[in-house]
């Protein structure tokens, strides 16, 4: 177990944690934000208008063609959305005026978007073109930000206002800019997106496959077990494709199509990491009725964040960063739900997700909304909860016994000392 510890701080963490760091990828992770309102609201029409209820059916009918329209009109350009905020969060991080730099970014976009017969292709604004809006984004930005670290910008007089001047100063960039997406698509004929899509096309199979999707969820429990946030470490590189995932189910669903992604988002906030990464729900409920003082303690203040999928109080509590009896189950639980949870979507005895719904939903009610009210989706997050509480319960009697010990060992006002110390 020292070996294997030793290994992860010296090892693995360093280059994770370089990795979340990464400015480009926490300029992904923070442009994507952008999108979610859109996303979160073209889901709400989208569950409202498949609520499993033939009386409802039957009323929303004559409506969902009106209802198709919400639907499309957020889903659809959560990739026109991306690039703004990418632009915007990228431009900020390398301290140039990020307004230019979100407009800069969305022109070289658009002019991606256009097809062989200059026409403006506006499919490329749905999921589709997610990953070309981010490669957009980081190449205008760096234009950008080469012009004005080389001070090759036109300046206007101090008096004039910040609005009108920053426009200026992105005159020649932004030239430059245009015309090499211009030449690139129109002389050239290169299909930017077809050529990101071909490039990003492996990367895209695998994270709906069950060997990737189990890759990525070892991963974020490995980072957590170190300290590291593993959720947030890898959003840069895991939200882009779940979210084009989910993206693509929703639009199925409203056009009666077959739902092709798995592993879309929501699939790990909710199927997963049920009441937070690891599943630690349980083991908070756990803690509730233990013979122990210091984990009923804990259990009450950390029982009401960890409904809601906040399990930070538990994993730096209890704690289970770097404890070896508690890292087991926190590790080998979430991949045993994925793949649980991963084998009976595919075979359709429950729905992928569909529609978008805040991560902190709490358990049963979250699967059963992201799936379009699947009843099927919260029976089975009901299961996944007894599953991960079996799982913890021989791993908690142990860290149990060591803490009764601890407390008959060590003065009433010391055992807030010794619950730090393990």
């Amino acid at each position: 177990m020292h070996k294997f510890m030793d290994w992860l701080q010296n090892t693995l963490m360093p280059p994770m944690a370089k990795i979340g760091n990464n400015k480009y990828l926490v300029s992904v992770r923070n442009g994507l934000v952008l999108t979610l309102p859109a996303i979160i609201s073209g889901s709400v029409f989208l569950i409202i208008g498949n609520i499993p209820i033939k009386a409802w059916t039957n009323f929303i009918a004559p409506y969902m063609n009106m209802i198709g329209v919400a639907v499309n009109g957020s889903f659809g350009i959560i990739s026109l959305l991306a690039v703004i905020g990418i632009g915007y969060e990228l431009s900020k991080a390398l301290e140039i005026d990020p307004l230019s730099g979100a407009g800069l970014s969305t022109m070289a976009f658009v002019i991606s978007s256009f097809n062989d017969k200059y026409k403006l292709d506006t499919d490329n604004f749905a999921s589709s073109g997610l990953f070309t809006a981010i490669i957009t984004a980081f190449i205008a930005v760096l234009i950008f930000n080469f012009f004005i670290k080389r001070n090759i910008v036109i300046k206007l007089p101090a008096g004039v206002p910040a609005a009108v001047s920053n426009s200026f100063v992105a005159l020649f960039p932004g030239f430059v800019i245009l015309v090499l997406f211009w030449f690139v698509r129109m002389p050239l004929h290169i299909d930017i997106n077809q050529v990101v899509q071909t490039i990003f096309h492996p990367l895209l199979f695998a994270m709906n496959t069950l060997p990737g999707i189990l890759v990525y969820t070892l991963l974020v429990s490995l980072l957590w077990v170190c300290g590291i946030h593993g959720d947030m470490t890898l959003e840069g590189i895991a939200d882009p494709i779940f979210l084009q995932f989910l993206a693509a189910n929703g639009t199925a669903l409203a056009h009666h199509q077959p739902l092709s992604y798995v592993t879309a988002a929501g699939f790990s906030s909710l199927f997963v990491n049920v009441g937070g990464t690891g599943a630690t729900i349980t083991l908070v409920a756990l803690m509730l009725f233990s013979k122990s003082k210091t984990y009923r303690d804990l259990g009450k203040v950390a029982f009401p964040s960890a409904l809601f999928e906040i399990n930070e109080p538990v994993i730096f509590g209890f704690p289970i960063v770097m404890n070896a009896v508690t890292m087991i189950p926190f590790i080998v639980v979430p991949l045993i739900l994925a793949t649980l949870s991963y084998l009976f979507i595919s075979i359709g005895w429950i729905s992928a997700p569909v529609a978008m719904v805040p991560w902190t939903m709490p358990p049963i009610i979250g699967p059963l909304m992201a799936t379009g009210w699947d009843w099927r989706a919260a029976v089975w997050s009901a299961i996944e909860l007894l599953i991960a509480g079996s799982a913890y319960y021989p791993f908690f009697k142990v860290a149990e016994k060591q803490m009764l010990a601890s407390e008959k060992s060590t003065p009433e006002d010391g055992v807030e000392t010794v619950a730090d110390e393990n």
